[in-house]
Formats: structure tokens, sequence, C-alpha cells
């Protein structure tokens, strides 16, 4: 307020005292008139003398302006007056300057007013809520109110935004409105709102901007479309760039595929307007913040993929190629297909099969190169296509050796009659304009970066300098135009070729010491770049010097002490002697501390104001900076300590093979193994298929022998009657092998028999023997005395026969048994004799059965079969019938609830029709005692009224039916 009050006594020429009286009377009638109209009038005079008398109805006015707001939002017209009023107060949008000295003071104007606005951040509330109003007159300044505040202090707008409810989500409504003035207003509005606030663009982002968004680019004609895709444009720029939560979403929901119409031009030699330019421009841009080398690897690889599966790198080509296609537009595309291809090795084989529509057609980069050593074309073209050349080698090792091939002797085109890429690099290497030189040198560099193998290639590069003298290598030309410096007349910068030839050197050399010596072997190279280092030359040769001593360092750094003459220690006593060490190194920081260096090292993109300020190339800064400290290193090293490292190397190299060879063995074992994983794959299908054959087979052999118990069951029934036989079937099982041993049985048994039979008879004879022995001694003693031997004898006999007797009655038990036994076992052979005899007739019974069987097992089956197929066809019918009953039940719930209703409105109505009685009852007692008023006053009452009365009651009484009625329902 005291700076306003500073401006208002700043102001000599302001408005009449008159003018300032009207507006206080005005603001006057704002605070305190009860009537709407004359409120709704002094806003719309106040309105009125707004942009004349900005600062004076802002300092009376905006308290009054803000209350109405607040009470009286029933009237649209009032609030669309008092918010036109507020944004012509803020908005610094003038018409007309009243004087020269307050132009600066009205510029700030606006954002002292707007500070006093949001002072209070119910302000901002209350507007994010009258923007919910469909009415035009309110919804469209507060838009306007709204993107003004916006403006003039955006990012403390959009924090109050962001802490509200809802805040966002009611903007974005904005661009679902009917009407094209409120929704393009609203993507102004939503511009100014995610400027710089990563919070605000996910919310956005969240809130399906980007679906309405390329609803409304389509609808409005894509390329072709007017200013209003211009701002979509430029509001998917502030959601996307930098935001990598934004692309990701972007990516995911598919919404690259729908920006491929957008480049869908055609060849075509008019129709480019300046709005349509400016489209494609933004549109263009908007591919390149998806795909920008600052963006996370993963998201930009990601990115180039969907663009090329969906068509829209091919689209891009197409342009590329195209003719009638504005320079500005083309040199656009360029950089575009240059961040869609760089470092995604599809999309760069894509665009190395890119030909163009010439006769015969000739490859993309061929073409391309043509216009970047062409010094007619404009300088941001020849850098544009500098960077897609850069943005196609890198990290494409296949890309590389491509271009270096184009070199080679052996892949030179011997008729001449079509132009490659090395041949373009060539010419524009040696040519007369330093800029083509550089550009040469630095494409050429890049075709090494990080590239052993085309470094050694390319020193197998032969030139013809002219008729007559013999070939040299492309190293001796580099060095040879290096070594004449200023001798050639040149068109451009005195120091660009020369700094293109040494970056591209120092690029050759490092990490290559088959390069160095090549480098080495020409004795002029170490004279010339030690004379260089040497001199005191001024500022603009200060740059040529501390490369040169680049250049020297890495020859030392990179020697592999193959030559002689230029071993690493010669060549640090060298630069000790000629130069001095520490005026080596102060040289050689020149590099980094130029003006133009940091500038290279941000960005990739060769983007440069003028030619003359195309000194560096971003990737040679990455190799001066991991260069610069261990040149300086090495320069102080002493020998002892090159030794060792030599030595390290060497030991590390030892390291390296052996660790290469474990790896080649852990190679081979990683493929046995794979081979051997896929013959345990196979192998295991084989045994799942074995054992699902098996788990078949016995679920076969179950049933087999189901049928058999089955059929042995049936066999046994019928075979009842043979009691013996299926008695002794079941018992012994009448199996061949046990009758054959049963038959041994009873040989032996029959054997033994025989033995104990003649044992018997010869201890009978002995018996025999004794018993006449016996008789014969008895008589010879009665008449002779027997002597003693004699009768020892006897008693020996005596006991002897004692013990044959118990052994013939034991034996003669034993017998016995054996013949028992014998008898048993002879009638156990005639049992199965007969069950023999049997088994034979019963198999051929067996065979009939089994048949019979089968047959009625095949009859069960089908009537099976059958008895499924009835299952099946009756479950079918259930469903239908329960679907049929779902349906009847839920009719049923409707007629329920349909019932239920009537049955309400029914006893509505007899409420309705109950109170209607008691009505006209009450009306016709009214009625009879006004008659008797009547009467009584002598007034005479005509016959119709009673008649009309009575009717009434007859009426009345018949109402009563319909009740009854609706009660009988």
């Amino acid at each position: 307020m005291n700076f306003l009050r500073g401006v208002m006594g700043g102001q000599s020429a302001g408005p009449q005292h008159t003018e300032a009286e009207t507006i206080q009377k005005l603001c006057d009638r704002v605070a305190s008139s009860t009537l709407l109209d004359d409120r709704r009038n002094a806003v719309r005079a106040l309105k009125s003398l707004s942009k004349k008398y900005r600062l004076e109805v802002g300092i009376q006015a905006m308290e009054h302006l803000i209350h109405v707001l607040q009470t009286d939002r029933s009237d649209s017209e009032i609030i669309g007056y008092a918010l036109d009023t507020l944004y012509n107060i803020i908005s610094n949008d003038e018409e007309e300057e009243v004087e020269e000295n307050s132009t600066r003071q009205s510029e700030d104007l606006g954002s002292q007013f707007t500070e006093i606005f949001i002072k209070q951040q119910e302000n901002v509330t209350l507007l994010l809520s009258l923007l919910e109003e469909f009415d035009f007159h309110v919804r469209w300044p507060g838009v306007k109110l709204l993107t003004s505040l916006l403006k003039q202090l955006g990012p403390q707008v959009q924090q109050i935004i962001l802490v509200s409810p809802m805040g966002v989500s009611r903007l974005m409504d904005l661009l679902a409105d009917s009407r094209e003035v409120i929704r393009n207003d609203g993507v102004l509005l939503l511009q100014a709102l995610t400027r710089s606030n990563g919070a605000i663009q996910k919310i956005v982002a969240f809130e399906n901007a980007f679906e309405r968004l390329l609803d409304i680019i389509s609808e409005e004609g894509n390329s072709d479309g007017g200013i209003v895709v211009e701002d979509c444009l430029i509001l998917l720029q502030n959601l996307l760039k930098n935001n990598n939560s934004n692309q990701n979403f972007f990516k995911e929901g598919s919404y690259i595929q729908r920006m491929k119409p957008w480049f869908e031009v055609g060849d075509e030699n008019s129709g480019w307007s300046a709005q349509k330019v400016t489209n494609l421009h933004l549109m263009l841009q908007l591919v390149r913040v998806l795909v920008s080398p600052t963006n996370p690897p993963g998201a930009t690889s990601s990115c180039q993929k969907a663009m090329f599966q969906c068509g829209l790198l091919q689209q891009l080509c197409t342009i590329l190629m195209a003719t009638g296609v504005p320079a500005d537009i083309l040199t656009e595309t360029i950089n575009t297909v240059s961040e869609v291809i760089r470092g995604y090795q599809v999309n760069q084989d894509y665009f190395a099969s890119v030909n163009a529509p010439s006769n015969p057609p000739r490859p993309a980069i061929v073409v391309l190169l043509m216009s970047m050593v062409n010094e007619r074309q404009p300088f941001v073209l020849r850098c544009a296509v500098l960077y897609c050349f850069q943005c196609f080698l890198y990290k494409n090792q296949k890309g590389q050796g491509e271009i270096v091939s184009t070199l080679l002797p052996s892949t030179i085109d011997a008729t001449g009659n079509s132009v490659s890429a090395g041949q373009l690099l060539c010419g524009g290497l040696f040519s007369t304009d330093s800029l083509s030189n550089w550009c040469a040198a630095v494409a050429l560099a890049h075709a090494l970066q990080e590239n052993a193998t085309q470094k050694e290639q390319l020193l197998r590069v032969q030139l013809a300098t002219s008729i007559g003298n013999p070939p040299v290598s492309l190293l001796q030309q580099c060095t040879n135009i290096l070594s004449q410096g200023d001798k050639i007349d040149r068109r451009g910068s005195k120091i660009q070729t020369r700094v293109g030839l040494l970056m591209l050197l120092c690029t050759w050399l490092s990490n290559c010491p088959i390069a160095v010596t090549h480098f080495l072997h020409n004795s002029a190279n170490v004279p010339f770049l030690t004379g260089q280092i040497a001199e005191n030359l001024g500022e603009e040769e200060q740059l040529v010097q501390g490369l040169c001593a680049l250049l020297l360092g890495i020859s030392i750094y990179f020697n592999d002490n193959s030559l002689e003459s230029y071993k690493k220690e010669k060549l640090k006593q060298l630069i000790e002697k000629r130069i001095g060490k520490e005026n080596f190194i102060e040289k050689l920081g020149f590099i980094s501390k130029h003006e133009l260096y940091s500038r290279a090292s941000q960005k990739p993109q060769p983007n440069f104001p003028s030619p003359e300020y195309m000194i560096f190339d971003h990737e040679f800064t990455k190799l001066v900076k991991e260069l610069e400290g261990v040149i300086t290193k090495a320069i102080y090293k002493s020998s002892e300590e090159d030794k060792k490292e030599e030595e390290v190397k060497k030991t590390l190299e030892q390291h390296d093979n052996i660790v290469t060879h474990y790896k080649n063995m852990i190679r081979e074992q990683d493929l046995q193994l794979e081979e051997l994983k896929q013959q345990v794959s196979t192998l295991k299908c084989q045994n799942e298929q074995l054992q699902t054959a098996v788990t078949q087979q016995v679920s076969q052999i179950q049933q087999h022998k189901d049928q058999y118990n089955l059929l042995k069951i049936q066999l046994g029934k019928d075979n009842q009657h043979q009691g013996s036989y299926s008695e002794g079937a079941q018992m012994n099982g009448v199996q061949p092998e046990e009758i054959g041993r049963l038959r041994e049985e009873i040989e032996e048994l029959k054997n033994n028999q025989e033995l104990l039979q003649s044992k018997l008879t010869e201890k009978d004879s002995v018996i025999e023997n004794l018993k006449s022995s016996q008789t014969s001694g008895t008589n010879e003693q009665s008449s002779a005395i027997v002597s003693a031997r004699d009768s020892e004898q006897v008693a020996e006999l005596k006991q002897e026969l004692a013990t044959l007797k118990s052994q013939l009655n034991s034996q003669s038990v034993e017998i016995t048994k054996l013949q028992t036994e014998k008898q048993e076992l002879l009638e156990k052979t005639e049992v199965f004799a007969k069950s023999v005899e049997v088994q034979g007739e019963t198999e051929t019974v067996i065979a009939t059965k089994t048949t019979d069987v089968e047959g009625r097992l095949s009859a069960l089956l089908q009537e099976t079969k059958e008895l499924k197929n009835e299952i099946k066809a009756l479950s079918e019918e259930r469903t239908a019938i329960k679907e049929q009953l779902d349906s009847s039940n839920s009719t049923i719930a409707i007629l329920q609830t349909e019932k239920d209703k009537l049955e309400l409105e029914i006893t509505d109505s007899k409420k309705e029709q109950d109170d209607l009685l008691v009505l006209l009852a009450d009306q016709d007692q009214k009625i009879l005692s006004l008659k008797n008023k009547l009467k009584d006053l002598g007034h005479p009452v005509e016959e119709e009224d009673e008649l009309e009365s009575g009717d009434q009651e007859d009426e009345d009484d018949e109402s009563e039916d319909p009740g009854k009625d609706l009660d009988h329902i």
C-alpha cells in the first residue's frame, strides 16, 4: 500500500479530482446500497473506469469487489462485472499509457495488486469455486483473472492452488467445456499453472490431461491446426520436459503412437503456412523431449523403441528425404531423428538402410554428409547433419566399421560412379573451407570413438595426393596439413582446421599403441609438436599449443617403447630440455580453461551461434577430462616408476589372459550345461510320456483283473454242483507244479516203506533164529551143566531180545502211520487227477463265457454312454430351467415392488379421500347452517339449492363406494 500511495503521489497528471470523487462515490454505493441493481450499476461503472484509471480503482475498489464476489454469488451479472474489473486492475495488458514516466510504475502495478489479492488465500479459493459456475459471464472472466494472477506471481499462486482441495481438478474441467473460448483460455491457464512446478505437472497429467490435449489437437487438424494446437503443444511440453514420471506415464499410456499422424505432411511444395511451421516445430521439439540425452538411459531407450515400433521414426525419415520442406523444419527434423536413433542399435540400423528418393537411390547418410561438407548450405543445417552423424555412430561399432570400411582400398568403388561416406569425409577434411575441415575431422573422430579395431583399420587408408607421387597414409596427410599451419589460404577461422585435425589425432592415438608407433615413426612430428608448445604465441594460438601438448602426452602415455629413438623416457627428457615440465603442464591446461570448452561439455548437440564458436566437440571434452590427469602423472614419473608400471601392466595382461581363458572355459561349460539341460528336459518329457503310458497300461491290467475275477466268480457259481472239484480247487489251487511235487513225495514215501519192510523182514529172521536157539538151549540144560560163558551169552541175548521187541513195536506203529499217510496220499492223487481232467473241460467253458461277458460289457458300456448323454441333456435342461426360474424370480421381485408401490398409492388415495369426505361434510354443515340463517332472516331459498345439496349428499354417499372398491382391491 505504501508503494501505491507513492505512485499516487507521483502522478502529477493523474485523474482529475472529479474522477477520483466519482470512483469514491461508486465504491460507497457498492458498499452501502441495499438494492442489487444499484450495486450492479456501480460495479459496471467501476469496470468502465478501471482501464483508464487503473490505480485509483485498484486502491479504492478492490476490497469492495472481493466482498461482492463473496456475497452476491447468486447474480451472475454483477459477479462478471467484478471479475472483469479485477482483471483490468491486475493485468498489465494496457492499451494506452497516460504518461511516459509512469510506464515502469504501471508495469509493477499488476504484481502489487496481485500480491494484495493473494495475501488472503481465501480469495484464490473463492475464485476457484467461481470457476465451477457454468455461466459464461462468470467462468470466462474468472479464467482470465486467474491466468493473470499466475503470470504476475506464478510460484505463490501455484502453491495456493496446490494446497486447495480439488483446486487442480476444477481447472482441468475447463478443457471439457463445450465453448471453445473458455476451453482455449483454459489451455492458457494450465500453461501458466504448470510452468516450473513438478507437483502440479504430475497432478495435471494424472487428471487425464494427455488424452484431452491430444483429442483437441486431433480435432483442430494436427499440424494444419491454428494457434490452439500451438497452445496445446506448449502445455504438453510443460508437462513432459524434465519430468521423468510424466514421460513414463505418457509412454505407458500409448500416447507416443498417437503422435504419428502429426507428421503425415507428405511431399508438398505448398501449403506450409507460418502457423503450420510453428506447430510442426513444436511437435518435433516434443518428440525430442521424450528422447533427450539428458533423460535416464532406460526411459530414453524405451521411448526410442516405441517410436520405431509405431512407425514414428519412419515418418520422420520420410520428412527428412521429402522435397519442399522449409529449411528450419528440415533442420529440426534432422535433430529429432538424431536423438531418436542415438545409442539405440535397432533405430541406427534402420537409419542406415534409409535411401533418398533419387535416381539411382543413395543412402540418406551420404546425402546428409554431402550437405555437411557443402559450404553453401546454412550453418545450422550443417550442424544438424553433424549431430545426426554423431548420434548414428554413438555406441554403434557396427556403423563405425561400415563408415571406416568405405575408406579401405578393397571397398572403394573403382568405377567412381557412387560417392561413399568415407570419400565425402576425406574430401571435407582436405577442402579449403575451415568449417568443412572441422566437421569432417570431428565426424571421422566419432567413427573411431572407443573402437580400437577401427583405429587400427584406419591406419591402412592410403591417399593419392598428386599424379606421379606415391600414396601417403591418412595419418601422414593429417600431420602434413597440420604442420603447414596458416600457409594454406582457407576460408573461415584461422585455427579451426588445426583444432579439428588435432582433435582427430588425439582421438585416434588414445588407447591405440600401434597408432602411436605409426605417428612417431614420422621423424618430423615430434619436433613439430615440441616447437609449437615451446613458442610464446598469442591467445588465439594458446589453444593449438594446448592440443599439441595433449597429443604429445598421448604419445608418451600410450607408447609401447617399440621405437628405440622415441621411448617414453627419451620423450620425457626431450620435454624437460626443450619445454620444461611445468611449462608443458601449463600449456596442457589451456584446453580446459578455454571459455568454449565448458559450453561444449554441457550438451552433445553442436549448437553454436556462428561458425567461429565451433571449436570443441562434446565427446572430445570427455576425452580431455579423462587424459589430462593421467598425462600429468606420466610426465612426472621416473624411469623406475615406468618400469614398475610396465611390470604391473604385464602382470595385469597375464591376469587378463588367465581371466579370459577361464571365461572361455566357463562359456564352454555354460554351453555344455545348456546342452545337458536340454537333454534333461527332453528326457523328462520322454519320462512323462512313458509314465502316462505305464499308468494307462496299469489301468488296463486292473480292468482285465477285475474282468477275470468277475468271470471266476461267475464260473464258481455255475460249477457249484462239482463240490469236490471246487473245494479242492479252492483249497489247493489245482496247479500242475503242485501235482508234480506231490507225486514226487508219494514216490519217496513208497521207497521209505519198502526200506522199512526189508528191515522188518531182517528183524523177523533174527527173532526166529533166537527162538530156535533158545529152545535148543533149554533141552541141553536139562541134560548137562551149562558153562559160565553160555550163561552170559544167554543173558545178553535176552537183553537184545527185549530191545528188539521194543523196536519192533515202535516200527509197527510207524508202519501203521505210513500206511494211513499212503492211503491219504493215494486219495489226494486221485482227486488231483480228476481235477486235471476237469480243468481241460472248463477251459472251453471259460472261453465261451468270456465272450459272453465281453458282449455284456460292450452292451453295458453302450448303455453307460447313452445314460451319460441323457444326463448331459438333462443338465442342460436344468440350467435352462434354472435361468428361466431366475428370470421369473426377478420378474416376481419387480412385480412385488410394483405391487408395494400400488398399495402405498392406494393407502395414500384412501387418506386423501377420507380428508375430502371430511371437508365435504364440513362444507355441507356450513351450507345448511347458512340456509337456515337465510330462512330465519326471511330470505327465500330456492329448491334447486336444496336439490343440489341433496345431490351433493348422494354424490358423497357414492364417493364412498370407490373407497370400498379400493379396499376390496
